[in-house]
This record gives C-alpha cells, structure tokens and sequence, in this order.
C-alpha cells in the first residue's frame, strides 16, 4: 500500500469527488471501489456561498471514512493556490494539499513556474504538498528541492480519458525517483490504463471523470479497484520485458524429426 508523508493509504486509488448524479452515487462509487483517499475542491465546495450545502458535503465526504486531500482546483495564480490551500486546511483540519497551479485554459497543463513557487511556500508554511504536475524530469527534480515528498504526473490532461500519453517520460520518471512515491493523476478514462500505470510502478492513480461520468460509477469504480490491483501485483511479479523476436515457448528439445 502506498505511503505519503508517513500515512500508510489502504488502497492504491484514489478517487475525486465531483461531477457525481448524486451523493449516493457517490458514497456508492467509494464503497466498491474501497478507495483510499477522496479529493476534495476548496473552490468548489466552499465558495458556493450556500453554508448549509457545504456543511452536507463536508459531512458526507468525511463520512466516507477516507483520508482526505483537498485540492486547490481552478487556481491559476500562485497566490490562489497559497489562499486556496490556507483554506482547506481551517475547513478540513488536514495539512494535505493537492496543489494545483493552472497554467494553460485549453489543456488545463499545470504551470511549472508557479507551481514551483506555490510548493515551496506552502512546505515552508508546514503543508505536506502533493503536486499535480507534469512528467517533466527537471520540474518534478524542483518539486522535490521545495519540500514535496510526492509526485503527481498527469497521465494526459483532465477530463480527456487518453490514458498514459507519454510512456517513456512516465517510465523515465519511475526510474529517476525510485524512492518517491508517485502517482498518476489526471487523463484516465478506463481500467486499462490504471492497471498499466500502475505495471510501470507508481504507487497510486487518482481519477475523477472517469467514475462520475460512467453510465454506472459504482460499477466502474469497482473495475478501477480491480485494474489497479492486477497491475500492482504484475509490477511485483517481475514481467517479462517485450522482445523484437519471436521465442518458442514449447522447447524443440526431444521434438520428432522426420527424416
């Protein structure tokens, strides 16, 4: 099971909280997913202006008996983020943050400079700070210099469901940082492309669209448990590597020859 800053988590996925039919649906999708951690949007949940629906919500997330990770979603300035992340944790008593700093409107593409400056602010305020960032080797080597002990590189940019766009990039980023906890996050839309971040040896996915927005989110929530767990256990079983030729897996060892 994965472990950020210290917490052992019970589950490898990570699920968000919004865009569900329901709050039933919701608490449903959690229940058969088992997930462990839900995210939760400050913005979005607080900034209503209706205090009694963000008291319901607040209650029904931390009815799911999860650890919570709010998130600075929509921010696109350092100093949203920061104000953002202050007010998470006087809501949800927590010093975990999702940290996101927006940079680009169309692809939603974190901004590096920012977010560089944003984590090192919020470490320093004693925030255990979990990045959504890029798989870019030289901003996450910067992420780490400001204090973040874990890593979040987008798969593909939210809400697409393209699943892992840049394998080589992703597996670079395994291989640099084998002592860091990383997770996917962002950009899956099915089960497959859980399991296969999750074959690569990152520790977690986080995923929101792809559960809300199923036709059955419990349902669907339940194959991404499933996916997650099948890929944990290949990464730990030692998969063959792929091969440019063909090699007989019955030995010719003892095959008759007719002469």
């Amino acid at each position: 099971m994965p472990v950020f800053y210290g917490t052992e988590i019970a589950s490898a996925l990570m699920l968000g909280t919004a865009q569900y039919p329901s709050p039933t649906v919701l608490a449903e999708a959690f229940r058969r997913s088992g997930a462990g951690v839900a995210t939760v949007s400050v913005r979005r949940e607080a900034g209503s202006g209706d205090t009694a629906q963000g008291q319901q919500f607040r209650a029904l997330v931390e009815a799911l008996g999860v650890a919570l990770l709010p998130n600075t979603a929509g921010c696109h300035s350092v100093r949203e983020a920061v104000t953002t992340a202050q007010m998470a944790r006087e809501l949800f008593g927590t010093n975990w943050i999702k940290l996101e700093v927006i940079g680009h409107a169309d692809t939603l593409q974190p901004d590096p400079f920012g977010l560089v400056e944003a984590a090192r602010l919020l470490t320093d305020e004693g925030f255990a700070v979990f990045p959504y960032c890029t798989e870019d080797l030289v901003l996450c080597e910067r992420l780490l210099e400001a204090g973040c002990e874990v890593l979040m590189p987008w798969g593909a940019p939210i809400g697409t469901g393209l699943g892992l766009n840049n394998l080589y990039g992703l597996r670079s980023l395994r291989a640099q940082f084998p002592e860091v906890p990383l997770v996917v996050d962002a950009g899956l839309g099915l089960p497959s492309q859980a399991a296969q971040a999750m074959e690569l040896g990152y520790d977690a996915v986080l995923l929101n669209t792809a559960v809300a927005k199923a036709g059955d989110p419990a349902a669907m929530a339940e194959a991404f448990a499933g996916a997650v767990a099948a890929g944990a256990l290949a990464h730990r079983a030692d998969p063959m590597p792929p091969r440019d030729m063909a090699e007989p897996s019955t030995p010719v060892l003892g095959k008759a020859f007719l002469t």
